[in-house]
Formats: structure tokens, C-alpha cells, sequence
């Protein structure tokens, strides 16, 4: 099985509480950039998002490509959530090719679980594709990484 873990794009300042940030203009390109390059590269057959407004507005433009593909909304993989109690939920979902759509750190931690390594931060917007037999700590390897524009 494959799970794509990808970070949300560019959020506005925290003017707003951090669960009503909203993508930029600039968010929304990156996010629409890596939705193009995991849609015509994998075959998602399920989305995994956080509740958070900016992760449902980078979940978006993967839906606009895939419109079929059934979406869980999971309260525990926000910002400062516990990615062992996380990826456990995550785990729990069938499917070959998962696509979850959080936030920093917890998207960092939940990489370093599921390949056993420390955790590496994520780009805005960025995916990364883990491939395993099963969902356990330790078991996956990464073998793809997709990095949109960045902010200069």
C-alpha cells in the first residue's frame, strides 16, 4: 500500500484562530501543483484531512481531480496532535493508495514513524510517498517527494 502524506499550502497570517487560517492565493497554487502531480503519478483511492479550514481548502484541489475518491475528515492530525495516536486512526482505513493532508509537525512526525526516522520538515504544499507492506512504525520507505513552488 501506498500513503501520500501532504502538507497544506501557504496559510494567511494568524490573524484568524489557527483553525480558520485560510490558503493564500499563492497557497492555493502550490496546493493545486501537487494535486496535479499526485493525481497523474498515483491513483488515490481515499483522502484522509484534518479539520482545520486551510488543510480542506489544499484537500480541495485534489478533489477537483478526483471527485470520487471518499474523504475522511480525522480531528487527530492537527498541528500539535499525537502522531502515534494518529497514524493508529490511519491505519484502520483500507485502501492501496491513501492520501492525508495536515499540517506541520504532525505530518513530519507521522514520516519519521512510518520509515523509523527522525522527523524532516515538509515544504508548503509538499507530498511524500510511502510505500509498505502494512501501516506500523518502521516499515515504509519513501520513494517519492514532490516539492511545489516555493515563497521567495
Amino acid at each position: 500500500m501506498k500513503i501520500i502524506l501532504m502538507r497544506h499550502g501557504q496559510a494567511e497570517d494568524e490573524t484568524r484562530p489557527d483553525s480558520a487560517r485560510q490558503l493564500t492565493d499563492y497557497g492555493q497554487q502550490q496546493a493545486a501543483q501537487t494535486a496535479e502531480y499526485i493525481i497523474e503519478n498515483y491513483a488515490p483511492d481515499h483522502f484522509v484531512v484534518s479539520p482545520y479550514k486551510r488543510a480542506q481548502q489544499t484537500l480541495s484541489a485534489l478533489q477537483s481531480r478526483a471527485p470520487t475518491v471518499p474523504c475522511i475528515v480525522q480531528d487527530n492530525i492537527t498541528p500539535s496532535d499525537d502522531a502515534h495516536m494518529a497514524l493508529a486512526d490511519i491505519a484502520k482505513i483500507e485502501a492501496e493508495c491513501l492520501v492525508v493532508v495536515c499540517h506541520m509537525s504532525i505530518v513530519a512526525y507521522l514520516a519519521g514513524l512510518l520509515t523509523g526516522d527522525s522527523p524532516e520538515s515538509f515544504a508548503l504544499a509538499e507530498a511524500r510517498v510511502f510505500e509498505m507492506e502494512f501501516v506500523m512504525t518502521g516499515m515504509a520507505n519513501e520513494i517519492d517527494r514532490f516539492v511545489p513552488q516555493q515563497p521567495r
